[in-house]
């Protein structure tokens, strides 16, 4: 490190341009950087309080903590996002047309950086635990697109954050994919198979500062799952449960995907607390706090991600027990995390939470009444259309009963009735493995909808044009019209307590 000029938050941030393409590492808030993005939404304020022209394009590996999304879309620092955010003051941006936004696969951003799909990087600002003089850059707590954004930045700032135990390189395994049509198979054959090098190395020459930082992640602990939560979970552990005992699922179970919230906080934790699930593996994107207790107890016996999404307090015990933790957990690329596959390979169980879903079993995950951006596709594209089960959760209503999740036509498509194996609500979960399309619709509506919208979806079948898929396209989107209109699906039903 000795090599590289050390500097202030403010003069890097000095070093980004109007119009510049920046990435930043992040996935969630984990492994953020931090110090120079606040630093730069200042003088994005500073630039348009004195009638200057100041916006980055923003590249990242997936959301990010509140010093990159939200404190530079609050100084309308941002013209451009991929490939995933939930930012409240960027989402607003992006739905009045303020910033444009790529919606994209997390698996498919390194490849179209290496391509130049993007245009080129200008500069990177990631956070470290150490750098060396000879380019080799220990990254924190996630891994995500931040290899990828170092190979290809022409310059390159490290947020070097003591706060973070060096002893993370132990659980990071950063490998690159050759470009196509000269990509070797993975040989990732178990989900704690490591494969790479727990750094990244850049030409040294491109690292222009090092910028000192002590700041937690800031990751906020989830609160109680709630009772339709943990409905959803009953209603899941039942069915895994039911796949073992038919021999469907192997007696040493098969590595689970899941995905961020309490959703599927509350599955992994009736997992856990069920005595005849056997101990499993995880295949996934991110670690959360739920999953550190279950490897304490010995239910959760390693997992691979692409963050650790640990709470302050909980990533802080993590760095207490690094010889307990160290070697059951690894720390990928999202390139390796989420690649189709290697969840393919593993037989992964994917576990995601969505928007809306129709009686078909096509599924929204990205876009409320199919144009307002919630947040992004993320990861679970990548896993939904790959693994070996699709499961894919949601309340059967939510705002009280004014919005139905079970709807005759999703407004908006992330995952189509070709990927989607499995449903649920806290009504019930429909299987629709070797179902035909009336057959999934009757499943769909019997097991998932709340009861004040199935006489509707029952009726929408019966009524509609005789096909192999039955539609009236002159209905099919009647609910999301109502909520639009009037502000409810069906205006005048009230749901039931």
């Amino acid at each position: 490190m000795k090599r590289f000029a050390k500097m202030t938050a403010e003069e890097a941030a000095g070093l980004i341009n109007d119009g510049d393409f920046v990435g930043v590492s992040a996935f969630t808030a984990s492994g953020a950087a931090k110090a120079v993005p606040r630093a730069l939404a200042e003088r994005a304020e500073k630039a348009h309080a004195s009638g200057e022209k100041f916006q980055i394009r923003l590249l990242a590996g997936a959301s990010t903590g509140e010093p990159i999304d939200e404190r530079l879309a609050q100084s309308n620092a941002i013209s451009w996002r991929a490939p995933y955010q939930s930012s409240k003051t960027l989402r607003h941006q992006i739905n009045q047309q303020e910033a444009k936004f790529v919606d994209i696969h997390l698996s498919h951003l390194g490849q179209m950086l290496d391509f130049g799909f993007f245009g080129e990087l200008d500069i990177a600002v990631v956070e470290a635990t150490d750098v060396t003089d000879d380019g080799r850059i220990y990254l924190s707590t996630s891994s995500g697109a931040s290899p990828n954004i170092l190979h290809h930045a022409k310059k390159i700032v490290v947020e070097f954050n003591r706060r973070h135990s060096p002893r993370l390189s132990e659980m990071h395994d950063v490998a690159s994919m050759p470009k196509p049509p000269r990509r070797s198979p993975i040989p990732i054959i178990h989900p704690l198979s490591k494969i790479g090098v727990p750094f990244v190395h850049v030409d040294p020459s491109k690292i222009v500062g090092v910028v000192d930082n002590d700041e937690p992640d800031g990751v906020k602990p989830f609160g109680d799952p709630g009772e339709i939560a943990e409905r959803i979970a009953g209603h899941v552990v039942e069915f895994m449960l039911r796949e073992l005992h038919e021999g469907r699922i192997p007696d040493e179970f098969l590595p689970l995907q899941a995905g961020v919230g309490n959703v599927a906080n509350a599955v992994l934790g009736k997992l856990g607390a069920n005595p005849e699930v056997p101990k499993f593996h995880m295949y996934t994107e991110v670690l959360q706090d739920s999953q550190i207790e279950l490897m304490r107890e010995g239910k959760l016996v390693g997992a691979s991600t692409s963050a650790l999404t640990l709470s302050d307090h909980l990533l802080e015990e993590v760095y207490g027990e690094m010889d307990f933790f160290g070697p059951r957990v690894v720390l990928r690329p999202t390139e390796l995390s989420n690649n189709p596959g290697v969840v393919r390979r593993l037989g992964v169980i994917a576990l995601n939470t969505v928007l809306e879903m129709d009686i078909y079993g096509c599924a929204n995950s990205t876009h409320v009444a199919g144009t307002q951006l919630m947040n992004g596709i993320g990861g679970s594209g990548d896993f939904t259309r790959n693994s070996y089960l699709s499961i894919l959760m949601a309340p059967s209503i939510a705002k009280g009963g004014k919005i139905s999740t079970v709807v005759p036509m999703c407004s908006h498509v992330d995952h189509n009735e070709h990927s989607v194996q499995v449903l649920v609500t806290e009504q019930g979960l429909a299987d629709l493995r070797g179902l035909g399309p009336i057959e999934r619709a009757r499943t769909i509506i019997d097991k998932c909808a709340h009861p004040m919208f199935k006489p509707y979806l029952t009726e929408y079948i019966e009524q509609s044009r005789m096909g192999h898929i039955r539609h009236d396209l002159g209905r099919c989107f009647e609910l999301h019209r109502n909520l639009i209109e009037q502000g409810e699906m069906l205006p005048g039903v009230t749901a039931e307590a």
